[in-house]
């Protein structure tokens, strides 16, 4: 059965983005940057990366899971396959078609079709977000693993982890990187 992984970056707070859904603010460091460019390149978008991808350097993903509005950051951009080495799912209630046919769109059923995906073959599975789509696959308990690519800053308010959910998930640390800059990539494991 393949993992469902909730990788992402947050504040100190446990922001995903500023309320606006941006998150330009969060500070970088090339030296953290080039670790996870080295550890999980499928994660960053094909137009940061200078020589196209192919799925055979994929380090830990093959498919990318994205609600809507996470979605629309790379869309807004032009961006209408923002991760062709992976299958692409989008979920939306919202959207009538996929402007891309490398990007599968689910409109019903999201929490079967998650459930469905993790019963294939394959390497793990990417929530790439967000909050809303996260906290109803935590809900669902389908979330296996949560990778927490801290970020040393504050926003106050914003775009939460995860929504309001009565769930208390129990997680065990299984792996962390501490770095000068004070970035961190804290890794654990839902208990079940």
């Amino acid at each position: 059965m393949r993992r469902l992984v909730y990788y992402v970056a947050t504040t100190i707070d446990g922001f995903i983005a500023r309320e606006d859904g941006s998150f330009d603010d969060f500070p970088w460091d090339d030296a953290y940057g080039a670790d996870l460019l080295a550890r999980v390149p499928e994660a960053f978008p094909a137009h940061f990366h200078e020589v196209p991808l192919t799925r055979k350097e994929n380090r830990r993903f093959d498919a990318v899971l994205m609600g809507r509005r996470t979605y629309s950051v790379g869309l807004d951009e032009g961006v209408t396959s923002p991760y062709p080495t992976l299958d692409q799912y989008v979920f939306s209630r919202t959207m009538r078609s996929s402007p891309d046919p490398a990007v599968e769109l689910v409109s019903d059923d999201a929490l079967e079709v998650v459930a469905g995906l993790k019963q294939g073959a394959g390497e793990s599975i990417w929530l790439c977000g967000g909050s809303d789509f996260a906290t109803a696959l935590l809900e669902a308990n389908l979330i296996d693993r949560l990778v927490i690519k801290l970020n040393p800053i504050v926003f106050g308010r914003g775009i939460p982890l995860f929504g309001s959910s009565s769930v208390l998930p129990a997680l065990t640390l299984v792996d962390s990187e501490i770095y000068d800059s004070g970035h961190a990539i804290l890794e654990y494991a839902f208990g079940r």
